[in-house]
């Protein structure tokens, strides 16, 4: 089978996962990597497309460009999809869906423009064969992906379809649990190396802990999931299953069976018992363990370890009871965590104050809609003046 040439993509993200999303493209074998605002463009063949579907972990989409024009208004955002022969992308009995971003003062409401373009569409086959593709919001043929940023439209075909968030493990639940791409984005960005202890002692339905055991163990992201946009793609790059159970299986392959802690405190009944459900699903049952359990209560491991928190923001609380929490959080880490990189992702700036702790680092992220500070606290054996001399006196056995 002859190889195909390479081809631009462009992976989308959430604000301040750029960074770690290029460094995982280069380590999968991208080419000309390079970041951009809540995405990053790279090169690479059709298998490289299913291999970045399959193992993205930060990437929320996989967008391939193939047109550009420029637009003024609607009237020229007509016309420019009109110059695309969409024959070459789809057959009358296909369906579409049509997604729009605007970063433009030229248009206000994505969804008009999303109609404008699908109109453009419809009416070229309309014309040459008396029919038309019909849409399909949920599972299109093609999902076409408009970005209008100032004065140029970038068009492209969203090779995911679903957004890759939804990795296929968790079931449907009433709970606002956090995204699988932000969640595995916080596991990698405190830089764990996937041997030490790995503790979420406020888990929720237990999404970040499965997202560390998908990374330690080399698990990838999309094992779970029953398709992808690009396999029914029949014109323009069309689905080939060999290709894909090739680079499936190879990804598989990799997968590894480590004995790390991962271990996950959750204080309500019905959410640990969700969370144990969810575990399971991802068949990572043999390396996480939750225990229904207040953070305060929560047994600690000896040694070293990461704890990541994701806590109420305080949209629902009152003042004193998210405050009493914070400072909770920050009593337990002096008192229990001695040893472990401590870190919490929260949007409440003032409750952040209540941990009592000064943060070693400050990481700017979006959780939604909400703009989010990713703090880490260092809780180090005995207070950090001691920690230090120790390090410079070369024996940790010396007593001050």
């Amino acid at each position: 089978m002859k190889e195909e040439s390479d081809f631009k993509m462009i992976a989308k993200t959430i604000f301040g996962l750029e960074e770690i999303l290029s460094q995982e493209l280069q380590r999968l074998g991208a080419k000309d990597v390079e970041i951009h605002n809540r995405a990053v463009s790279f090169k690479g063949d059709k298998g490289f497309m299913y291999k970045a579907n399959l193992c993205l972990r930060t990437a929320l989409r996989v967008l391939v460009p193939f047109a550009t024009f420029k637009v003024t208004d609607e009237k020229s955002l007509y016309n420019g999809m009109q110059t695309i022969n969409w024959e070459e992308y789809l057959e009358v009995s296909d369906t579409i869906a049509i997604d729009t971003v605007l970063s433009t003062d030229l248009f206000t409401h994505s969804q008009y423009i999303s109609q404008k373009a699908k109109d453009a569409i419809v009416d070229q086959f309309r014309v040459k064969f008396d029919a038309r593709p019909s849409v399909d919001l949920d599972k299109p043929t093609i999902r076409v992906s408009l970005h209008i940023h100032n004065d140029v439209c970038t068009v492209s075909l969203d090779s995911s379809g679903e957004s890759l968030h939804k990795r296929g493990y968790r079931d449907k639940t009433n709970l606002a649990p956090i995204n699988e791409v932000l969640a595995a984005g916080l596991v990698l960005l405190t830089g764990w190396d996937k041997r030490t202890n790995f503790i979420d002692p406020m888990c929720g339905s237990g999404t970040i802990l499965i997202e560390a055991a998908l990374i330690a163990n080399n698990i990838p992201p999309g094992y779970y999931r029953e398709e992808y946009g690009f396999e029914r793609w029949k014109k323009f790059r069309p689905f080939d299953e060999e290709l894909w159970n090739t680079i499936f299986d190879a990804a598989v392959n990799k997968i590894t069976n480590h004995e790390q802690k991962i271990l996950g405190g959750e204080i309500s009944p019905n959410v640990a018992k969700k969370a144990k459900e969810n575990i399971k699903n991802a068949k990572v049952d043999d390396v996480v363990s939750i225990k229904n359990v207040d953070m305060k209560d929560f047994e600690v491991p000896l040694g070293r370890g990461v704890v990541i928190i994701n806590p109420p923001y305080g949209e629902r609380m009152v003042k004193d009871n998210i405050d009493a929490l914070y400072k909770m959080m920050g009593d337990t880490f002096k008192k229990n965590f001695s040893g472990y990189d401590c870190w919490i992702l929260s949007s409440n700036m003032e409750a952040f104050k209540q941990v009592g702790l000064r943060p070693s680092r400050k990481i700017t992220l979006f959780n939604g809609q909400l703009e989010c500070r990713f703090m880490k606290f260092e809780m180090y054996a005995g207070t950090k003046k001691i920690h230090k001399l120790e390090g410079r006196s070369g024996s940790g056995e010396r007593n001050l």
